[in-house]
């Protein structure tokens, strides 16, 4: 753990308060070089209505996660999450995991654990820094 990660997790946990997602709201910073290059939070796609639950309280099958988004947007920014730390306040599901992976991002540092372990497992076995904070 170095001396800036509890900050950009308390960063991370504030960008999750812009979530309009009621049954979980998660933030997460892509860093590199001590300067945040891209940020996110999970939410429904850019043009659609910002409502992320079904009437039943299902969450919508179009909605991304918080990690997706950031990788997303440095990739639309043309920077590179290469090397790179993401911080997010709850810890990758599979499917980010793959994405974090592929965008060269290094090390992660995520807060809350998820009840399903197989994105954590696939970072370490690809050889990703993963890293729990309270």
């Amino acid at each position: 753990m170095n001396k800036f990660d509890d900050k950009y997790m308390q960063m991370a946990s504030v960008w999750a308060t812009n979530s309009y997602c009621k049954r979980r709201q998660v933030g997460a910073l892509i860093v590199k070089d001590r300067m945040i290059i891209s940020d996110g939070y999970n939410g429904t796609p850019s043009g659609f209505e910002n409502i992320c639950e079904d009437e039943n309280g299902v969450t919508k099958p179009y909605v991304l996660h918080a990690e997706a988004n950031a990788i997303s947007k440095v990739a639309k920014s043309g920077n590179s999450a290469e090397g790179s730390t993401l911080y997010v306040t709850a810890s990758p599901c599979m499917e980010c995991a793959k994405l974090i992976i592929q965008s060269g991002i290094r090390r992660v540092v995520y807060r809350d654990e998820y009840r399903l372990t197989d994105g954590i497992d696939l970072l370490r076995r690809a050889g990703v820094e993963v890293e729990k904070i309270d």
